[in-house]
């Protein structure tokens, strides 16, 4: 009996000890970039808002969990994901459970979302659906790197920034559905409400690249399609 209770009990430290490692907000909006793919110390840095020492030590609390793993390309560190279904699953539960559970956050989400009342918010499901029934044009609006790491397969690569000088380029006669980083980022949400002030129909894809790899659906990486 002591010999199981002392299995159990470290089963459990080792458990608590890799949540301790995602434990923090910096930390699991790292993991969220990762999520779109390897990025740089610098790029995560940038992408985050944070100093460059402040993501390098985040990362390596990430990296003595072995949930990241870095390759030195250079003169840069280059970071990834260890098993990025894993990872991304993990943050997609934490992500579903603050959604269900934790009433601040459907409020701020609410909250936020209600400056854009004319963005409409779709699943992967009906997504599926709706191209069953008209043909869509899927964009991808997170950076071109993002993009070229993995995409949904068929999407356009349109960042958020290219957009107003891009438009030209969009069929009007087709409805157009925008995604970014999962549910919550704001691309997607700021891509479609500019879209639909232009006059096309638009609408947000909720789920984005982490939730599908974390899922095992297939991703485009380049000119490759791959299960995740």
């Amino acid at each position: 009996m002591d010999e199981a209770r002392h299995f159990q009990t470290f089963v459990y430290e080792r458990l608590a000890r890799l949540a301790s490692a995602v434990a923090h907000p910096r930390r699991l909006e790292l993991v969220d970039l990762l999520c779109q793919g390897p990025m740089t110390v610098e790029q995560l840095a940038q992408k985050s808002g944070m100093p460059f020492a402040s993501a390098s030590q985040h990362l390596q609390h990430l990296r003595m969990a072995r949930l990241v793993e870095g390759e030195r390309q250079g003169s840069y560190v280059c970071y990834r994901l260890v098993d990025d279904a894993v990872t991304c699953d993990l943050l997609a539960a934490l992500q579903r459970a603050a959604a269900r559970y934790d009433a601040e956050v459907r409020a701020a989400a609410q909250g936020f979302l209600q400056h854009y009342r004319d963005v409409e918010s779709v699943d992967l499901a009906t997504l599926r659906e709706r191209m069953r029934q008209e043909p869509l044009l899927l964009i991808d609006v997170r950076p071109a790197e993002e993009y070229a790491a993995g995409h949904w397969p068929g999407a356009w690569s349109l960042p958020l920034e290219d957009l107003a000088n891009r438009l030209a380029e969009l069929p009007r006669d087709r409805a157009i559905a925008a995604y970014c980083r999962g549910p919550y980022c704001v691309l997607a949400v700021h891509a479609v409400n500019f879209l639909r002030q232009q006059g096309f129909r638009a609408f947000r894809l909720i789920e984005g690249v982490g939730e599908w790899r974390s899922r095992g659906e297939m991703i485009a990486v380049g000119d490759e399609i791959r299960q995740t």
